[in-house]
């Protein structure tokens, strides 16, 4: 069985363990050893990939597995349970904790997963909602956060069910993820920074609404980059 990506990997290698699956997961080599270290403390065999090929690498590499192996992957970028999974947990949790009254959802689009599935409950209940996907400005690397060439694009996407997009720095993402830390008490990654920011910005146009934004990673998987040093 082969995986990609961070939160999606610690998961599949907890649950691969409890199973005893054999599990490979893949990721560049600039990924955080918070991470890479969690995934090999439940068991899993992590690839590390070239960090100039960047996920996209990753992803060619897991291809290539799959074709001479034989293995199962569980593809994120394809795999519809990933949008439902958020169609019928993340969606209905924000509609009965706003008691029906969001009027904007905020999301970091990486896999897109949590955007779809979000959208697609949200719009079903009122089509009126606005659903603003957050992308990264060209240049920035943003953990989370993805702008994927065409090549790329998950095919669970479909820019039918996202409104509007936004896009935000690095730096911004890093700064509102300290703020989070020290005025909120949110110890978060760098992609809830990035929605934060986004969500804000977004506020100040608005004469009146309720956004709602996602905290879609931790801060303690950051520890050992320069984002909290």
């Amino acid at each position: 069985m082969s995986g990609l990506l961070c939160n999606t990997g610690i998961a599949l290698a907890m649950i691969a363990g409890i199973f005893k699956l054999n599990i490979e997961l893949i990721m560049p080599e600039n990924s955080t050893k918070e991470r890479v270290q969690t995934m090999r403390a439940y068991g899993a065999r992590v690839t590390l990939t070239s960090a100039n090929g960047g996920i996209e690498g990753a992803r060619d590499y897991a291809d290539e597995m799959v074709a001479k192996t034989g293995a199962f992957m569980i593809n994120q970028f394809a795999n519809p349970d990933n949008w439902k999974a958020h169609y019928n947990t993340t969606g209905p949790e924000i509609w009965n904790d706003t008691d029906g009254q969001i009027t904007h959802f905020v999301s970091s689009m990486g896999t897109t997963g949590t955007i779809m599935g979000t959208s697609t409950y949200l719009k079903e209940k009122n089509p009126h909602i606005q659903i603003v996907g957050v992308q990264p400005t060209d240049g920035s690397n943003i953990p989370g956060i993805r702008k994927w060439p065409a090549a790329y694009l998950p095919k669970i996407f479909d820019p039918a069910r996202v409104d509007h997009t936004l896009e935000v720095s690095e730096a911004d993402a890093n700064e509102m993820t300290l703020r989070l830390a020290k005025e909120e008490g949110i110890f978060a990654g760098v992609s809830s920074g990035g929605a934060a920011i986004s969500a804000l910005r977004l506020c100040a146009g608005l004469k009146r609404g309720l956004v709602v934004s996602i905290v879609c990673d931790r801060g303690d998987r950051y520890l050992s980059s320069d984002l909290f040093g």
